[in-house]
């Protein structure tokens, strides 16, 4: 794949979530070839009273726009069991965010990039800082690293293993 992009995905789960975390990130290989992971990290649900999720980071290449890829990751959602009628914070099957995609910075329909989650939330930035640590916010120009020792919101993790 010559013009393909390297794209960072936020995967999360609080329903049964090793089995749906595995299957998801079994199609994903399928679709995109090697993936790299970040460590497997355990938290307590943001925003509502739910189980604990379970979250990462992968690493994928891919040629499709962002909106494809969207598209493509919503549909492998819903075949999880995806429910979409529920409040933003809710539990998951499976959630998987684009996080950056390639250099793109800015809005591409309804997607906004890079994710405002990743400086907002230990589940997000703290694998995303262990996946690229040098690699740099497209906003900031902070490495991840960098954001991660700068970070002074709630880092209560949990490493578990995969």
């Amino acid at each position: 794949m010559p013009n393909a992009k390297p794209v960072y995905l936020g995967l999360g789960s609080n329903v049964d979530a090793r089995r749906n975390l595995a299957s998801g990130l079994d199609a994903l290989k399928r679709r995109f070839g090697q993936v790299l992971c970040s460590p497997l990290y355990q938290s307590k649900a943001v925003g509502f009273d739910g189980s604990d999720f379970l979250n990462a980071c992968c690493l994928v290449h891919t040629e499709l726009d962002p909106e494809a890829l969207k598209a493509w990751l919503t549909a492998l959602e819903d075949r999880h069991g995806r429910q979409r009628d529920l409040p933003k914070f809710a539990d998951r099957t499976l959630d998987i965010d684009i996080l950056l995609h390639g250099d793109h910075a800015g809005r591409f329909g309804k997607l906004e990039l890079s994710r405002g989650e990743i400086l907002k939330y230990a589940h997000v930035l703290k694998p995303l800082a262990d996946l690229a640590p040098e690699r740099q916010h497209p906003r900031s120009g902070k490495t991840f690293a960098e954001h991660w020792r700068e970070f002074n919101g709630d880092r209560t993790l949990e490493k578990i293993t995969w």
